[in-house]
């Protein structure tokens, strides 16, 4: 049977898997029974990806068939430090799964800026770390930043999805909320109004830590991941695709998270 390598998200993790990607993703989502809910985000990674920091020599004899012939659906070979020791160029194709299993798959593209001087941005950070900021900078701009070892505080590497903020990109002391659906709207508000006011400030953090799921339907244009000389691009769909060639995986990331 093939084997598989992946590098999930959330948790940070490199699996192998005798799954192909559309079957992992449900597996990690719902599980064998449908007992469970999870959303689930992963990279497929190159099979041939060899490394000095993992132990990948002996895969085949780890990830094996279960007893019944069944195929072995995971097999942990890291949890820590995971998305640091993973090159650039052996990260593939990206998989957003919803909580009921509905897979999206995303292909790389380059990523042309957009925004106006002034904007701000909102960021919600997978791996290694986890807070939920407003920004300044643009998305590549936002990863070199993060990953510079010149500052006093970096990363190697930084995965994180850029978030909707409608007017609040602009104006965040007049701009309405247009039902922006996140929980803590006013601090969120108040975070960017201070952010703006303070010149020589590139980000504020708005939640220190989160474990709550990514909102699919917040995301403003898809998936960064970098260090500080590369940053890959996975982008959502435009609405028109969400709609119509990607219906089930829209409805599904539509009705989402409601609960928060």
């Amino acid at each position: 049977m093939k084997r598989y390598l992946y590098l999930s998200l959330t948790p940070e993790a490199l699996i192998a898997s005798m799954l192909p990607p559309e079957d992992f993703g449900k597996y990690l989502a719902v599980g064998t029974k449908k007992r469970t809910r999870g959303q689930a985000i992963f990279f497929e990674i190159n099979p041939n990806f060899e490394s000095n920091y993992f132990n990948l020599d002996d895969i085949e004899k780890r990830c094996i068939p279960n007893k019944d012939g069944s195929p072995k659906r995971s097999k942990y070979l890291a949890i820590y430090r995971v998305l640091e020791h993973v090159p650039l160029n052996t990260i593939n194709n990206l998989y957003l799964v919803t909580d009921d299993g509905r897979v999206l798959e995303i292909k790389k593209k380059e990523y042309t800026a957009t925004e106006e001087d002034g904007e701000l941005h909102l960021y919600q950070q997978l791996a290694p770390v986890n807070p939920i900021v407003v920004s300044k900078l643009n998305p590549i701009k936002f990863c070199k930043y993060l990953t510079a070892t010149e500052h006093p505080v970096s990363v190697p590497k930084i995965a994180f999805f850029e978030l909707i903020l409608n007017g609040l990109a602009d104006d965040p002391q007049n701009a309405p909320l247009n039902n922006l659906p996140y929980s803590n709207v006013d601090h969120l508000r108040d975070c960017l109004i201070g952010l703006k006011e303070k010149e020589s400030k590139p980000n504020k953090t708005v939640i220190r830590k989160t474990n709550a799921d990514v909102m699919f339907r917040t995301v403003k244009n898809g998936l960064f991941v970098g260090d500080n000389k590369q940053t890959l691009y996975f982008p959502l769909p435009d609405k028109s695709e969400l709609e119509g060639k990607y219906y089930a995986w829209w409805k599904s990331a539509l009705t989402q998270g409601f609960n928060y």
